[in-house]
């Protein structure tokens, strides 16, 4: 069981627990109060789960986030007057910039999600946080370089208040979007999801997807095709969109790859390389299907066999012809996604022994182990850092802008994704509804799926690490 499922676990053996208790004490209520008290006393707490308790959080809010970065980044000289942030360096613009700070949620933090507002003389963002947040947290300042540099910036708490002194770090990098740029997407639209804006900008971009993204295609039974037809044909229509997307961001043809892995099956063939691991839904052992449309053949179309050293195969062809000098792929440690974790792992694989290295890798996470809804608030708002609790491991934080109007082709890009067309179901619009109206929140109308909220932000945020 990944660590992730562990916590899903034991949150939903709490959740039972406190139901239960909750059903004995209105029980109690009925007998001694009165009968018919129950079932109003259940229609509230429903309401107030739906509205209140229903996001999918493993920590404490009153947690601290725990990243530890290179001392040599952090500026001295760094001070909150009132609201206003104050810094003695000069910042250059495409500088990445966090700023630590306590933020203590008000009691209203704990209905409405308490966010910190950015306000300068021409720009403005707010990022939001846990409601009951009570800890060390790290707001993404990248883009305010120059409001910074003339004293504008102020940094205020909205149901929250920032408490302490401030800590600011400072991350140069080059600019990425001027070498070739390649994508490595454990799925259909995981390309789109972390690096949209990247590589739409990059002077050369190649977007390699892994599997077909087969599974969980009940959406295509509800068409009338038995599940097996219906997972084949959800695998055809997400390596289409793996190829046909990127198009939209001007992406040539031939640098689109489907390589037509199997959906979860990626920890199966890496512990066995060479056995094939077929489809667990599609009642398929050959990848070929799913790779018909690419612009050139690789070693795994002699025999279609989804296997570990096939997939290490491809993506060393992959990488020897395209030689990018970025190579943007999960990050295994802040990304729990089991898939995602093994394209990872084999793409450190097919680079060993290869001429040709790569001179940057950005990791990025469209999943988190503890926190399903990050990044927290609503659509085009900045992306503050993820929660992180293993300050042994050193990161690098790389913040790269997205403007409006590339966040508009990205929230359409995501559109043009089947996977994330489907209506929400009844119950969560429901529950989205419920949290307008008593809790604030917002969506996007760009789409229904929570990725359209969660992805189409002002940020891409990457993790960086030189080969």
């Amino acid at each position: 069981m990944s660590r992730k499922q562990a916590l899903l676990a034991r949150h939903r053996r709490n959740k039972r627990r406190v139901l239960l208790a909750g059903l004995v004490l209105m029980l109690l209520a009925g007998v001694l109060i009165a009968w018919w008290l129950p079932l109003p006393l259940l229609l509230l707490a429903w309401v107030a789960h739906e509205a209140w308790f229903a996001d999918h959080l493993f920590y404490s809010p009153g947690d601290d986030y725990a990243y530890s970065f290179d001392s040599d980044a952090e500026l001295a000289g760094v001070s909150l007057s009132g609201d206003l942030l104050q810094v003695t360096e000069r910042l250059e613009a495409a500088d990445t910039l966090i700023l630590a700070v306590d933020v203590k949620a008000s009691w209203l933090g704990r209905l409405l999600d308490p966010y910190v507002q950015l306000l300068g003389t021409e720009l403005g963002d707010r990022q939001t946080f846990e409601r009951g947040v009570d800890g060390l947290r790290y707001v993404n300042l990248s883009g305010f370089a120059d409001e910074l540099n003339q004293g504008r910036l102020q940094v205020r708490g909205r149901f929250c208040r920032i408490v302490g002194e401030p800590r600011l770090w400072r991350f140069q990098h080059p600019d990425f979007t001027q070498h070739t740029v390649m994508v490595i997407a454990p799925h259909a639209d995981d390309a789109e999801l972390a690096a949209y804006g990247l590589y739409s900008r990059a002077a050369s971009s190649w977007i390699v997807t892994v599997t077909a993204g087969e599974i969980e295609a009940e959406h295509y039974q509800a068409m009338g095709l038995v599940p097996a037809e219906a997972a084949r044909l959800k695998g055809r229509l997400r390596a289409w969109d793996s190829l046909a997307v990127p198009r939209w961001a001007g992406v040539p043809a031939k640098q689109c790859v489907q390589l037509g892995y199997f959906c979860l099956q990626l920890p199966a063939m890496q512990a066995a390389p060479e056995q094939p691991c077929g489809s667990r839904e599609a009642d398929m052992a050959d990848i070929r299907p799913f790779r018909q449309l690419n612009p050139f053949a690789l070693p795994a179309d002699a025999d279609g066999a989804p296997t570990w050293n096939n997939l290490v195969a491809d993506l060393r062809e992959l990488l020897q012809r395209a030689q990018p000098d970025v190579l943007v792929m999960p990050h295994a440690s802040i990304d729990p996604h089991p898939d995602h974790i093994c394209a990872q792992a084999a793409v450190l694989q097919a680079l060993q022994g290869l001429a040709h290295q790569p001179r940057y890798l950005l990791g990025y996470a469209n999943h988190l182990h503890d926190n399903d809804r990050w990044p927290m608030g609503s659509a085009g708002e900045g992306v503050a850092l993820p929660p992180f609790f293993d300050a042994r491991e050193r990161l690098v934080p790389c913040s790269l802008p997205v403007s409006a109007d590339v966040q508009m082709d990205k929230a359409m890009a995501l559109g043009m994704m089947h996977d994330l067309q489907p209506p929400a179901p009844f119950k969560r619009r429901v529950r989205r509804w419920l949290q307008v109206v008593l809790a604030g929140r917002r969506w996007p109308a760009t789409g229904e799926n929570e990725f359209f909220r969660k992805a189409v932000r002002r940020h891409e945020l990457f993790w960086r690490k030189d080969l």
